[in-house]
């Protein structure tokens, strides 16, 4: 019965995925991503780790996104729209080459997930996705690279904040 539900999301998360890849609009690319998020919010209910659905709603669909659109508007990325084609047929080799390195490592990872035993799945624990385990596990093996990609976003929103700020000459 959980596959019922499974594929449709499955499904409709990487058709949001190629949105946010191949949608021309910024604002459009955010909103794609926004949509594959909520399902992947789905995929963690299915697997009742119903607060890390929750998480995924409120941080990433929510605050991270809040950034992206904040940034998107700030750097105004409709002027750059016109010398954006040029570049993209400049890299169209690089394009082609990662796409197909891509397919292939996806390849790979079915071709092993195929022949892996389906006949005994693998046994999630009881305390699977609560949030004494998340925060057991973020506040004590996690907390260095946690607290690393909470600097790497500040200084990223810094660095936007001054590249977009107006020259005061």
């Amino acid at each position: 019965m959980e596959l019922l539900i499974f594929y449709p999301i499955a499904g409709l998360c990487v058709a949001l995925a190629f949105g946010v890849i191949f949608n021309t609009s910024p604002v459009g690319s955010a909103m794609c991503l926004i949509g594959m998020m909520l399902g992947l919010a789905g995929i963690f209910v299915l697997l009742q780790a119903h607060f890390m659905a929750i998480l995924q709603i409120i941080i990433y669909a929510g605050a991270i996104m809040v950034l992206f659109m904040f940034v998107i508007m700030l750097l105004n990325l409709k002027q750059a729209a016109s010398a954006d084609w040029v570049a993209r047929d400049k890299n169209r080799f690089i394009s082609i080459l990662t796409g197909v390195l891509a397919v292939g490592i996806l390849y790979k990872i079915v071709d092993i997930t195929f022949l892996a035993d389906l006949n005994s799945p693998a046994e999630l624990p009881d305390t699977f996705g609560t949030v004494a385990t998340i925060g057991e596990s973020l506040f004590t093996d996690f907390v260095l690279p946690f607290e690393v990609a909470s600097l790497l976003l500040l200084a990223a929103m810094i660095g936007a904040v001054v590249l977009a700020k107006p020259k005061l000459d």
